[in-house]
């Protein structure tokens, strides 16, 4: 087998132009960004069009560390769906460089179900990127500058929450100290790096519905307190403008395209342990408007990603998904069966059977939310049948369709089965209408319990003081009925990261809480979970080098 880079490199890319024309998207309106990368104006979203596509979610049981393939078959679906005559558009999120170069390498599909060009999608792309991480950081200098102006006249915030961010993993960042140095180096303050896939400017990148949208809500965001008690905005140093400049191109998504030259955007990237996990309403619209089906996907496991795609994304934006995809791999449901890392390989039917488990746990939270769901397998060289057939045959049990996909190594061909059994699926058993886990005006704690008694299986949720000071605060301003985004370990249903499979009788324990005000949701921190990840003993980093004019390693 081929690497990843192998692969993309041989991948006969068409000019952007001619891949648009496949889906209609007018080719004077492309800003092209070489060759292969254009952006689309947002402004060619067709609500119409948008509300007769079938949108489909591709989510996933709880993965491992290496994860379980879950662009590799959202792209292989929309590769599957093209070759039986069906016109398909993907919708994903931009890769972070941060995991990039730290555990996991590239995040543009793999194998054959690769959307291209993989280096550049992986490293800059079109810098949306760095245009958040400019954004976030300019707000946080003109904020010291605001203070530090201001001093005088009697200004002064006793609370600052805005915090810089970087797309690198970097725990030494996670508490900093600025100013020191002097009093011409601006006011001593306690502050902090998050990643930038954190930002609350990606958050509202990824849920405007449009430039004006954008704006009001940089407007809103909440940097602090004032010494009197008085909340203090971005709207208060009357920088939004400028903020949005930053902004201006990167609102517009972003079209590639395939190994097979499906068409592809890719835009936003936040993470769904940390942030709200899924592409932009705007990309995901615009697939909609292209497509007849638009295949999309949230980050992790469905307590994560997919409760945050329904309860955040598809209620602000109006979405009712076709269908739910449930990515699974033998290798990580013996992992919920009690197998070592190191051993996941090997046969074992017990292990198989007993973390079926965690998947029956993903598939009864996505029903709850009126969802029909499809179980995909994502099948890998070591795979062996009579495992496969355990894992059918308790899908026909559940009365769940289950396909299998080896887009990996075989391509379009290899999830053409895959996609026959979505279609069919959608026109005989769409979706209902969508259920939230919560109401709006329910309280943030009560939306907490709903999701951490009901979706992660928690018996109590425990918030610690200093948080629920905080909270007091937050439930009675103008807050309250924002939805509730819970920053949380992908690798399990607590707050554990070691505790696999179906986890009981734990306690979901909420640390500290961040009003987005400009995202419009508050952010509940659980357990451990760093908003700055640190890098591994052995980074990706290591791995990562150019040969013969070609970047290797991300992959």
């Amino acid at each position: 087998m081929k690497t990843d880079s192998q692969i993309a490199h041989e991948a006969k890319l068409l000019p952007i132009e001619r891949v648009a024309e496949r889906v209609d998207i007018p080719v004077d309106a492309l800003d092209h960004y070489g060759k292969y990368v254009a952006k689309v104006p947002y402004t060619l979203i067709d609500e119409e069009k948008v509300k007769r596509s079938n949108l489909i979610l591709v989510t996933a049981i709880t993965p491992q560390k290496a994860g379980v393939g879950k662009t590799t078959v959202s792209i292989g679906l929309g590769l599957g769906l093209n070759r039986i005559g069906k016109k398909a558009v993907i919708a994903l999120r931009e890769p972070s460089m941060g995991p990039c170069f730290g555990m996991k390498g590239g995040a543009a599909g793999g194998g054959y179900a690769q959307v291209v060009p993989m280096e550049k999608i992986n490293l800059h792309f079109t810098s949306d990127f760095h245009a958040v991480t400019a954004a976030n950081n300019l707000i946080a200098a003109l904020l010291d500058n605001y203070e530090y102006q201001h001093q005088k006249d009697g200004f002064g915030l006793k609370e600052k929450t805005w915090r810089r961010v970087l797309d690198v993993n970097d725990r030494s960042l996670r508490d900093v100290v600025t100013g020191v140095g002097g009093h011409a180096n601006g006011l001593i303050s306690e502050t902090g790096f998050d990643i930038t896939p954190a930002s609350e400017i990606m958050a509202i990148l990824c849920l405007a519905k449009d430039e004006t949208d954008l704006r009001e809500r940089i407007d809103n965001i909440l940097l602090g307190t004032t010494l009197d008690g008085k909340p203090f905005r971005v709207r208060d140093m009357g920088v939004a403008g400028a903020i949005t400049a930053i902004l201006h191109e990167s609102i517009n998504p972003n079209l590639v395209q395939t190994t097979e030259n499906t068409p592809c955007f890719i835009h936003g990237g936040p993470f769904a342990n940390i942030a709200h996990g899924c592409n932009s309403i705007i990309a995901t619209k615009a697939a909609m408007t292209f497509g007849d089906y638009a295949i999309t996907e949230a980050g992790f496991g469905a307590d994560l990603g997919a409760e945050k795609f329904f309860d955040i994304k598809c209620r602000k934006a109006g979405l009712q998904p076709k269908l739910s995809v449930l990515v699974v791999t033998l290798q990580a449901l013996k992992m919920h069966g009690g197998v070592t890392q190191d051993n996941l390989v090997a046969p074992n039917e017990s292990a198989l059977i007993d973390g079926l488990a965690n998947m029956d746990k993903h598939i009864e939270n996505l029903r709850r939310f009126g969802q029909t769901v499809l179980v995909c397998l994502n099948r890998f060289a070591t795979d062996i049948e009579s495992e496969l057939e355990i894992v059918r045959n308790h899908c026909e049990k559940l009365n769940v369709p289950f396909a299998i996909n080896t887009a990996y190594t075989d391509g379009g061909v290899g999830a053409e089965n895959l996609a026959r059994l979505v279609v069919k699926t959608i026109d005989e058993h769409p979706s209902k209408q969508l259920h939230y886990v919560y109401e709006e005006n329910d309280t943030i704690q009560d939306k907490i319990e709903k999701i951490a008694k009901g979706i992660y299986g928690a018996v109590r949720v425990v918030i610690k003081p200093s948080a629920m000071r905080k909270l007091r605060t937050i439930e009675g301003g103008e807050f309250s009925h924002y939805p509730v985004c819970i920053a949380k370990t992908q690798y399990s249903f607590s707050d554990d990261a070691k505790a696999y499979g179906v986890p009981t009788g734990f306690d979901i324990t909420i640390r500290d809480f961040v009003i987005n005000a400009g995202a419009q949701m508050i952010v509940a921190i659980a357990g451990e979970i760093m908003r700055m990840p640190g890098l591994p003993k052995s980074p990706q980093a290591e791995r990562i080098d150019i040969d013969d004019g070609f970047i290797q390693g991300l992959s």
